[in-house]
């Protein structure tokens, strides 16, 4: 059942207007990422300006407990954020609530620079709040970039667009390790010390008192894209689909899209009076469970599998780095020369290994699909993280770069993978009405993953011991495993426009083959023969 509003959107040349919709919902994700993994760079810092002990032969150091806190309070914010706002986009549409989760990325970054206390768990307490609710603003990115920039894109370079989105993440990480490098720099050349063991000097002069204002700037910085955003996310209409499917406004739709796309379209009233009573069932009904229960089982398992690797990586790079010889070892810096190394060996990480990963994604997904890409990428992943798991003790002790190259590796094919795929599919595979809530439900199955990754494995390799980290590296391939052989239960959606891949539009989907089913305008389709169809004109 053609409905033009539709019809035009999958269709469409692509345009100035697409081009614009991806900087809009990609700062968000540059901001996203930025802020999650900016604390990687000066946690350690922390540890010696609010911790330090005179008795204790090393810097100050977070205790365990507050060290996960600060890591990973963001995560659980991020959890709760995509289950709330992906559930509200449904509810009340994906531009209603857009703004507001930017707003509070804004306001949370600046806050989060600015926690003051009289004693270090006053401050640490303070930190962790704020950031709660920074992740809880960047949770509902999530689901709403996804679902804007699915709804809004052709079906020919839909996984492009969608991909092109979340790959502003890797740029966010680069200048997490770029801003950090750079002031720290800056702060450093001002404020010089020695380093924590030199003998001429006590050790509480390595800590310089103004890098207390230096990781503040750093978490304050995260303030700035989403500040520069925020005019031209209100400005977007709401979604074609939204507008027509859920509101049920044929008119509006056509109105808006036209606009947008600039071409004349049809309203198609009774169409989608029909279209919508054909699909008018719940996430909790048996109809959804039986045509999309596996593709849901797929999303949830392969991004919960995918996020204790990767965050799991991303979040201990500060303890890894000095494990393989990548930066010196702690008492042998001062505070802000060691933000620097840290900072330094991010950057170098993201910009080799993880960028790159990001952007072959955005040019093969449409050539090789998602399937194929995120079967591959979770394979590399373990693979490589195998290799440096038997290999750990040569690696760490004889052959440092080429410990960097391989991590680099898997860094690169998480996002040349499941990192970017995991993004995609729940935005395409979904009906409508659901597609915001179930790609939340996907992303918060992530989360709470990475949630284990950070308070798990990072509590568990701390101590730089090489037993823990070569488990840790064995722990993390397993689990990569698992995603590759979960993938096999989501499909491919290359290709194809959203109501034919949820079978919205009277056609079938992976979760009715080989049933019969009727459409609103009560026209028994076979879906066997239907779906042969779709695959010829694909």
């Amino acid at each position: 059942m053609a409905i033009a509003v539709l019809d035009a959107l999958d269709n469409a040349r692509t345009q100035r207007y697409h081009l614009k919709a991806i900087m809009i919902a990609g700062m968000g994700f540059f901001t996203d990422a930025y802020d999650l993994f900016c604390i990687s760079t000066i946690s350690k810092l922390l540890g010696r300006l609010y911790y330090f002990d005179p008795t204790s032969p090393k810097p100050g150091k977070l205790p365990n407990n507050v060290n996960n806190a600060v890591i990973g309070v963001a995560l659980v914010g991020t959890l709760a954020g995509q289950l709330f706002f992906g559930w509200l986009g449904d509810k009340l549409g994906r531009k209603r609530v857009y703004g507001i989760t930017l707003m509070m990325m804004m306001i949370c970054s600046i806050c989060s620079g600015l926690s003051f206390g009289a004693t270090p768990k006053a401050v640490m307490g303070t930190l962790c709040f704020f950031r709660f609710w920074l992740g809880f603003g960047i949770g509902g990115d999530y689901p709403l970039s996804a679902a804007i920039m699915s709804e809004y894109a052709n079906k020919k370079t839909r996984g492009t667009f969608i991909a092109a989105v979340f790959a502003m993440q890797g740029v966010g990480i680069i200048f997490a390790g770029l801003v950090s490098m750079s002031l720290s720099h800056i702060f450093l050349y001002y404020n010089p010390a020695p380093p924590f063991t030199q003998h001429d000097f006590s050790p509480v002069f390595s800590t310089q008192p103004h890098a207390d204002y230096m990781w503040r700037i750093v978490l304050m910085h995260g303030a700035w894209p989403a500040a520069l955003t925020y005019y031209w996310r209100m400005r977007m209409p709401e979604t074609g689909r939204y507008t027509a499917i859920i509101e049920g406004s044929a008119k509006q739709a056509a109105s808006d899209m036209g606009q947008v796309l600039d071409i004349e379209i049809q309203e198609d009233q009774d169409k989608l009076a029909q279209f919508k009573a054909a699909n008018n069932y719940s996430l909790l009904s048996m109809e959804f469970l039986n045509r999309h229960g596996l593709h849901l089982i797929g999303t949830t398992t392969t991004w919960f599998f995918l996020d204790i690797a990767f965050y799991s990586q991303n979040l201990t790079q500060k303890d890894i780095f000095p494990a393989i010889g990548l930066v010196k070892k702690d008492f042998e810096v001062n505070a802000l020369r060691e933000v620097f190394e840290t900072s330094r060996a991010m950057f170098v990480i993201a910009l080799l290994g993880t960028f790159p990963g990001y952007w072959f994604a955005v040019f093969f997904i449409e050539k090789l699909g998602r399937f194929k890409i995120q079967l591959i990428g979770f394979f590399m992943m373990s693979f490589f993280m195998l290799i440096i798991g038997v290999k750990y003790e040569y690696l760490k002790s004889s052959n440092g770069t080429l410990f960097a190259v391989l991590y680099g590796f898997t860094f690169f094919f998480a996002n040349f993978g499941p990192n970017c795929t995991t993004f995609v599919l729940p935005a395409e595979l979904f009906p409508t009405r659901v597609r915001s809530t179930c790609h939340a439900l996907s992303a918060a199955s992530g989360k709470a993953e990475a949630i284990i990754g950070a308070f798990g494995v990072q509590n568990y390799i701390l101590d730089g011991s090489k037993v823990k980290i070569r488990r840790a590296m064995y722990h993390m391939a397993a689990t990569n495993m698992l995603g590759f052989l979960f993938t096999f239960l989501v499909s491919e959606t290359k290709g194809r426009s959203l109501e034919e891949i949820s079978g919205e539009n009277g056609g079938a989907n992976e979760g009715t083959r080989n049933k019969t089913t009727s459409t609103g305008a009560g026209i028994s389709v076979s879906v066997t023969r239907q779906e042969s169809q779709s695959e010829a004109r694909v």
